[in-house]
This record gives C-alpha cells, structure tokens and sequence, in this order.
C-alpha cells in the first residue's frame, strides 16, 4: 500500500481558494475531454449525514463522475487491460475546507484497486505535523512531499507560458509572480493531499502504486499551476456563479465527449 501526503503551498487564502478549486475543476475537465475520452458527470448535488475526519465534517457536495481514460494510462497497462476496462470510477465528498476523494475501477479490478485522497486546507505554510489525524502505524508509512508550484520543474511537454506562476501577475489582486521567498509571504494555505492507494495486480503492484504516486505529484503540481495563473479569471466569483457554471460545463463535457479529438495530458510511461 502506497501512503503519501503532498503538500501544497499557495498565494490564496483557503476563503479564495473553495472558489478557485471548483471553478478549475470544471475548466480542466474541458480540457481533458474529447473524443471518446474524458469526464462524465452523474451526479452533482448536495449531502448531509456523511461523517468525514472522525465526524468533524458530515456535509457540503457530493459528485460521482467516471473518467473515461483510455490513453490516459501507460502503455504497459493498456496493452494488459481488456478493452473497456480503462474507466475510473470517482466519489467525492467535498466538506470544505476538508475534501475526500475516492476513485475505484469497478468494471474489471473490483475491490483489488482504489485510491483515496483526503485533502484538507489550512491556512499555514505547511508544517502542520498530522494533520489527517493518522494512527502511529500509517504515520510510519507515510512519505511527505512538499511541492513548490514555482520553482519545481515542468517537462516541456507540458509546460505553457501562460501558466508558469513565475512569469504570472494577477491584474486583480497584484499577485505574483511568484519569486523569491514568496511562500513566506500573507496571503498563504496549504493543500494538504493524502493520497492512499493500493492496487492487486499479480506481479505488477509495487510498480503501478509507484506510477500512481508519481502521477499524482505531476497532477497535483501543474492543476496548482493553474489554480494560481488563472486567479483573474475566478478571483470574485461567488458559490452561485460556480454552480452555474458547473451545470453549463456537464452540458458541455457531454457534447465534447462525443466528438472531436482527445484531449489533455498524456501518462508517463517510464
């Protein structure tokens, strides 16, 4: 079993950031989405009674979605997985400021494979020691990894100049670019992001668990990225506008599902 909490550390208040947060998720989805691939929404509507962090949380929004992920994997699996089994199933209970993610695929690996993330965001710089509250035999396990939006590196690939923080200066909030020591400077949060997963796969687990938690740190570095450089865009916007735009952008995952080209970041096969 794989145990690594990422930590996050970013310009916004945790105020500011719920709203970032879900106005990013519904553009990203555009852009991972496309022929034949991508995001499906089937639900996205509100929950009560759900004890999350040992019932400190028991409400906020719950959303269902399936990824449909085809080359979105690496190539070793693909050639292994029988057609139709590439889709993940996604469960999350959004609580904020505290988050729980589950992704299973029921179509092929059933209970042998899951990945949780349970995010919590806190306004520090990110030295809380536990904050996810583990028992001594999970914190023994656990590997922290800090993640510097700015400074860590970009592949080529998938480095864009209009998403680099280091070049970016919100015109709304005089934010940015992020140089220096800007980490010690107000406003400041963290993303704490617990990732648990495990995946049985006779002979190829250590493998495929290493390859989600490298995933999940490139995931998590450049979704960041654009949580950040795209501040003007989101920066003002209240719950009712995300809403709004989150019934608009299920209509449009839909259509752009059905057509066009696929879209978005490619795994890494190494």
């Amino acid at each position: 079993m794989l145990i690594k909490e990422y930590r996050v550390v970013l310009p916004l208040t945790v105020e500011e950031y719920q709203v970032g947060q879900l106005y990013s998720v519904a553009q990203a989805s555009k852009n991972e989405t496309g022929g034949g691939e991508g995001i499906e929404v089937l639900k996205n509507e509100p929950y009560d009674n759900v004890p999350l962090l040992g019932g400190k949380f028991t409400k906020g929004q719950y959303t269902y979605k399936i990824y449909h992920l085809a080359s979105k994997v690496p190539s070793f699996i693909r050639l292994l997985a029988p057609k139709g089994s590439l889709e993940i199933h996604e469960e999350a209970w959004n609580a904020y400021p505290y988050c729980k993610t589950v992704l299973t695929n029921p179509g092929y690996m059933k209970d042998n494979f899951h990945i949780t993330i349970e995010t919590y965001h806190y306004a520090d710089s990110g030295q809380t020691p536990n904050i996810h509250e583990l028992p001594p035999d999970k914190l023994k396990q656990r590997e922290v990894i800090m993640i510097d939006i700015a400074n860590d590196p970009v592949s080529s690939a998938d480095y864009k100049p209009d998403e680099d923080p280091t070049k970016f200066r919100s015109a709304k909030t005089g934010r940015g670019p992020l140089v220096g020591k800007w980490q010690q400077q107000p406003p400041i949060m963290c993303c704490y992001k617990l990732v648990t997963a495990e995946c049985k796969w006779f002979g190829l687990q250590n493998r495929i668990e290493n390859m989600i938690g490298k995933q999940e740190r490139k995931i998590f570095l450049m979704w960041h990225r654009q949580v950040f450089c795209w501040l003007d865009k989101w920066h003002g916007m209240t719950m009712d506008d995300i809403r709004e735009l989150e019934d608009k952008t299920k209509a449009d995952l839909d259509k752009q599902r059905r057509e066009g080209e696929v879209r978005g970041m490619r795994a890494e096969n190494d």
